[in-house]
């Protein structure tokens, strides 16, 4: 049997208005073509569902009857469709997002704004996450995009790009890490303040460190970067942190200094393997390529190089 949905829409709109010509005229189509969809949907199913009078027409008892049951459903169908309209067009939707919390502070905030600002029915829930619960969630489909460091197991994730940054020892002013090369022995030898074992911040300094045979013990952790910098800001360690954190600029009586050798991380977008992103996420990832946060290098291997710009507020970042 072959019903199209528009040979539905044009019987039920004769039956209603009892018209060939009015029922064409408010769907914004020919009559000659309106009769012959509702004559293929009578041959179709076998019945007479209209009865052509000189004054025009009446649904037959089993017209009436398809006619009531059909209306509902078009207008759900019709409502489906305008849902879909609008998200293809990015008037609506909504983006499930799990991000680190270094960089959910520092670059969603710029991120969502221009999103809204561009597509203002467009909304963002977020989930703060350590990387490997970002990926996790990704996995899960609990979210269905992620931002984080490179996943190690990538198989089923596929991870695009979004901006590098370096690490940073923080500290006083004052402090004897201030001058000369800030080397990872010298960093060794002091109390460190450090982001939590299961970061992707941590991972990437432990191998740093073991790769050179130093040390790396924490005198506190916690998982949000501005624990670290109020802890650093009361002379209790240093803490090494990525370049992009915006809480860095609610510490300007703190110096930044850069790492000897560089330490670089990389953040990418994830999602799962083979999945295309919706409408939606696709204008949140574009509104994250222009926000990317002070402290960055884009995600090209020819930019990686390109020293950061400091964060706003902070002392220079010396070499």
């Amino acid at each position: 049997m072959d019903i199209s949905l528009r040979s539905l829409q044009a019987f039920v709109a004769v039956a209603r208005h009892r018209s060939f010509s009015r029922a064409a005229g408010l769907l914004h189509r020919t009559q000659p073509g309106l009769t012959v969809q509702v004559r293929r949907l009578e041959e179709a199913l076998g019945l007479r569902l209209l009865d052509r009078l000189p004054r025009g027409v009446e649904p037959t008892a089993a017209g009436a009857e398809l006619a009531r049951a059909l209306e509902p459903l078009l207008r759900d169908v019709e409502h489906a469709l305008e849902v879909a309209r609008g998200t293809a067009s990015r008037r609506a939707g909504t983006v499930r997002l799990a991000a680190v919390p270094s960089v959910a502070s520092g670059l969603l905030p710029a991120a969502i704004a221009l999103l809204q600002e561009r597509h203002p029915t467009l909304q963002v829930r977020l989930q703060e996450a350590v990387t490997g619960r970002v990926q996790a969630m990704v996995r899960g489909d609990i979210v269905e995009i992620g931002i984080a460091s490179q996943p190690e197991d990538s198989a089923d994730l596929e991870a695009e790009p979004l901006f590098r940054d370096r690490m940073l020892a923080v500290m006083p002013q004052g402090h004897r890490l201030a001058t000369g090369s800030v080397t990872l022995e010298r960093v060794a030898a002091e109390p460190l303040l450090l982001m939590e074992t299961d970061t992707s911040v941590d991972r990437l300094l432990s191998d740093a460190f073991a790769a050179r045979r130093l040390p790396l013990v924490a005198r506190q952790r916690a998982v949000h970067a501005a624990t670290l910098i109020n802890m650093a800001c009361a002379g209790l360690g240093v803490a090494l942190l990525p370049s992009t954190v915006a809480e860095l600029q609610i510490a300007p009586e703190l110096v930044t200094r850069r790492l000897s050798p560089d330490i670089v991380r990389e953040v990418v977008v994830i999602r799962r393997a083979g999945r295309s992103y919706s409408p939606a996420a696709e204008a949140l990832v574009a509104a994250l390529r222009k926000s990317v946060p002070r402290g960055a290098t884009g995600p090209t291997p020819e930019s990686a190089g390109t020293p950061p710009r400091r964060a706003p507020q902070a002392r220079r970042e010396e070499s």
